[in-house]
């Protein structure tokens, strides 16, 4: 009789590992912040971590990097939010994209792909002049814009409706950003953009299956980001507490 084994790693865990971080970073952050945390009946600012400790905790943007050279945080920001709406929003879209990633990507391009085109939306908003900025949606933009990619590449049935989606996606994404208040545009041109170029240099499973490579990047990516996050929160409670 032969037994296969579950494997360690499915999309689901995944997805689970990144929006618990997430939301453990974002509780971090209005306990860090105490009273200068903002409680208001504004869901815009519900819940609102104070902008010294995002700082500190790593958010990106012109002001952490010309005045602390933090160019760590073009990785950090990613994980960071600055609200109740603002991380409940993204934590549900990433709901719907990263898995549609993970099954045409798989798992470890999957991960990669989010982290570069983070850095890159972050990176945009640097050259853009945004003071500061944190949240997912930099990397989100990046996966929706893999897809994007995979949908025209592929082509087909399938291919024409992953196309359809995830333009209708990036419609909305131009809209919430010329009519919701506090968007950054520069981070969702620039993970969009990026997770075009990724999706194709990276590929996705029709075309290769993934390899040591793809596997060895992504370990990569999760150990710098764990040790950054880690870092800035042990760091942030010293600063806070001592």
């Amino acid at each position: 009789m032969t037994h296969y084994k579950k494997p360690v790693l499915t999309p689901a865990i995944v997805l689970k590992a990144i929006i618990y971080t997430n939301v453990i970073m974002f509780i971090i952050s209005l306990i860090y912040s105490g009273k200068n945390m903002i409680l208001s009946l504004n869901p815009f600012y519900a819940l609102t971590p104070s902008m010294d400790v995002l700082n500190f905790l790593g958010a990106s943007g012109r002001l952490p990097i010309i005045k602390f050279e933090a160019w760590w945080s073009l990785i950090t920001a990613n994980w960071l939010h600055g609200g109740l709406l603002h991380i409940l929003f993204n934590m549900m879209a990433l709901k719907t994209i990263a898995p549609l990633v993970m099954k045409e990507f798989g798992l470890f391009r999957m991960f990669s792909i989010y982290t570069l085109t983070g850095i890159a939306g972050f990176l945009l908003s640097y050259f853009g002049n945004v003071y500061l900025t944190i949240g997912a949606s930099s990397g989100l933009c990046g996966l929706i814009g893999a897809a994007l990619y995979f949908g025209k590449s592929r082509g087909g049935q399938w291919g024409q409706l992953v196309y359809k989606q995830t333009s209708g996606w990036v419609v909305t994404l131009v809209l919430i950003g010329f009519l919701m208040p506090n968007i950054n545009n520069w981070s969702h041109a620039g993970g969009l953009i990026a997770g075009i170029f990724f999706g194709w240099v990276l590929g996705y499973n029709e075309r290769r299956t993934e390899n040591i490579f793809d596997r060895s990047l992504a370990v990569f990516f999760v150990g710098i980001t764990f040790w950054l996050l880690a870092k800035s929160v042990i760091q942030g409670f010293f600063l806070i507490y001592s």
